[in-house]
């Protein structure tokens, strides 16, 4: 019986060792780190660049069906959605749903939906 599920044995144990030791590393190293160090403020930096960057590449470069909207939708959804983000305290919920329903209801008063 064993044999007949060998190989989803191996693929769990695989993923678990590429995986999840390194997470349980991070989570040991990690709590020996002093969250106010200049490397963490680097690396915080570094992942908040690579994040506006993947998101101003979906803006201005977007694929699939938000390539055929229009550009000012894209960039008013984005402002507006980050304006309401930090007036409402940085809730990243309200950071995200504010411009999709933006993009949404943009979407449905060009006409984009009867296409």
């Amino acid at each position: 019986m064993i044999d007949e599920y060998w190989t989803f044995i191996v693929i769990i144990v695989a993923g678990f060792l590429a995986t999840d030791i390194w997470r349980w590393l991070g989570v040991v190293a990690g709590n020996r780190l002093n969250e106010e160090s200049e490397a963490l403020y680097w690396v915080r930096a570094v992942a908040t660049s690579l994040v506006m960057a993947v998101t101003a590449k979906l803006i201005v470069f977007p694929n699939g069906t938000l390539a055929e909207s229009p550009l000012w939708l894209r960039l008013g959804a984005a402002g507006i959605g980050f304006a309401v983000f930090l007036a409402t305290g940085r809730k990243v919920a309200v950071g995200v749903a504010v411009p999709m329903g933006l993009l949404i209801a943009g979407l449905w008063w060009t006409g984009f939906g009867s296409r």
